[in-house]
């Protein structure tokens, strides 16, 4: 499950929530009770480094049929 991160725009409390994907936005502050509670925009929690899959086991074009 992702966590979302929320910001209020009433009294700025921010927090982080572990939620469905397919659940419904929370839009209710905790802390003040603002109907302004709002899902921020995040960086992703990982980065893909080095050469990648496609340049080490498939640049080639080759298949397994084709390597026969």
């Amino acid at each position: 499950m992702p966590i979302y991160a929320y910001r209020c725009a009433e009294c700025g409390h921010q927090d982080e929530h572990l939620q469905k994907m397919s659940a419904d936005a929370l839009t209710v502050c905790p802390a003040c009770n603002a109907p302004k509670y709002e899902k921020c925009v995040t960086a992703a929690g990982f980065q893909l480094k080095g050469s990648g899959w496609y340049q080490t086991d498939f640049k080639g074009g080759k298949t397994a049929a084709s390597s026969e």
